[in-house]
């Protein structure tokens, strides 16, 4: 029987980093040596035991600098690996992690291909002693060409744990168990003898969206304004000074910012800012109140700040219209 084709696109990130020994899992992006996609391969025989896996040619991106463009760019390669190679079982995207979780959650908004997507990524290079970088895509490879992983939006694999793009998030900086879906878990894992699901996102997700980014331009301008001590709305007369369409505010939980922000946030939503409230906290979330509706903020949700900019950006290429907006953070 004929193994599933799984395209692997490499983006760079650390699990395509070399570092100076097998000691260095920290600084080794000093060493400037990044391999591409198909070098990646190559360091990992055993893939061909579970798929026919084979490299798509990407420009080595620090994730950190990754953002609509490289979204956009995303979706448009997805879509023509899908037309060239009929059959095409899914697609793996390495990536840095530090920026992963947006990248994700911005394609399981936006691709328009059926097959499964997963991103993938480690948290030490794929030369240190103990590096996570092979088995991490190897189980994404497996995970892929899953059929049980159809309809669930882009999906995020990490330490044998399959997360849901809308909900995960980095939560540590160095340790390998990093990915997390704070209240609710992973949707699965990847274990030795087969990949098995437990649960599935309801909230809409790729490719039945209504939003597509492959010939737009540029998104919205949309900023997040974070509370703290003493903050005194001076970022967010900024930002509205920017150019912003939108902003989101990374509240104290359960969802407001100081008094000063709150009245900054009101001059912005009088002069036709969107304006969404989030919490810093990066669990639970916020109801949209008497106070938030007469204030004319809309709730994020249980979306954390970072994410919850992305769908107003997003929702902003769609409709301007409050309510619409509202309804848009109802059900993706």
């Amino acid at each position: 029987m004929p193994k599933p084709r799984i395209a692997f696109i490499g983006t760079g990130g650390t699990m395509a980093s070399l570092g100076r020994g097998s000691r260095d899992i920290q600084d080794y992006g000093v060493a400037g040596t990044v391999l591409d996609a198909g070098a990646i391969l190559a360091r990992l025989p055993e893939l061909a035991e579970v798929a026919e896996v084979f490299p798509v040619p990407y420009s080595a991106v620090i994730s950190t600098r990754i953002g609509f463009v490289d979204w956009r760019a995303l979706a448009r390669e997805c879509d023509r690996l899908v037309a060239q190679h009929p059959g095409l079982a899914g697609i793996v995207i390495g990536h840095g992690t530090s920026s992963m979780e947006e990248t994700a959650y911005a394609l399981s908004l936006t691709l328009k291909v059926a097959i499964p997507v997963v991103m993938v990524g480690s948290q030490r290079p794929a030369s240190a002693l103990s590096s996570d970088a092979g088995m991490n895509l190897l189980n994404a490879v497996r995970v892929a060409a899953s059929t049980e992983a159809r309809g669930l939006g882009v999906l995020v694999l990490l330490n044998d744990e399959i997360h849901a793009a809308r909900d995960v998030s980095k939560t540590s900086t160095w340790r390998l168990q990093t990915f997390r879906t704070p209240d609710f878990g992973a949707l699965g894992h990847a274990d030795g003898d087969k990949v098995a699901f437990y649960r599935r996102p309801l909230r809409r997700c790729a490719p039945d969206t209504e939003f597509d980014i492959r010939d737009l331009g540029a998104l919205p301008r949309v900023d997040i304004a974070y509370s703290h001590a003493d903050a005194d709305g001076t970022a967010i007369r900024a930002f509205v000074a920017a150019g912003a369409r939108g902003i989101v505010s990374a509240g104290f939980a359960p969802g407001s910012g100081t008094p000063a922000e709150v009245e900054a946030l009101c001059e912005a939503a009088q002069d036709g800012v969107v304006v969404v409230q989030a919490t810093r906290v990066g669990s639970g979330r916020v109801v949209r109140g008497e106070k938030m509706m007469r204030d004319g903020f809309l709730a994020a949700d249980n979306l954390t700040p970072q994410k919850a900019r992305i769908l107003l950006a997003l929702a902003l290429t769609v409709t301007e219209d409050p309510v619409e907006i509202a309804r848009i953070f109802e059900i993706y």
